[in-house]
């Protein structure tokens, strides 16, 4: 269960630095630099979500 948040947070890794090169060079593929910020900030949130909802290891109760 740990891929799908490590390619999550690539991607928002891939869509943060795709925004700051749009931001000097101007729009990528129709898209502007704030959709691209936009979707970096989404795709890190579902991956902490993710990250957070997971199962704990059995065998062991959770420390307090």
């Amino acid at each position: 269960m740990q891929a799908l948040p490590r390619a999550l947070t690539g991607l928002a890794a891939v869509g943060f630095v795709l925004a700051v090169i749009s931001a000097f060079t101007g729009e990528i593929m129709g898209i502007a630099p704030e959709g691209f910020s936009r979707a970096c900030t989404n795709l890190a949130l579902l991956a902490m979500a993710l990250v957070l909802t997971g199962e704990r290891p059995t065998g062991r109760p959770p420390a307090m």
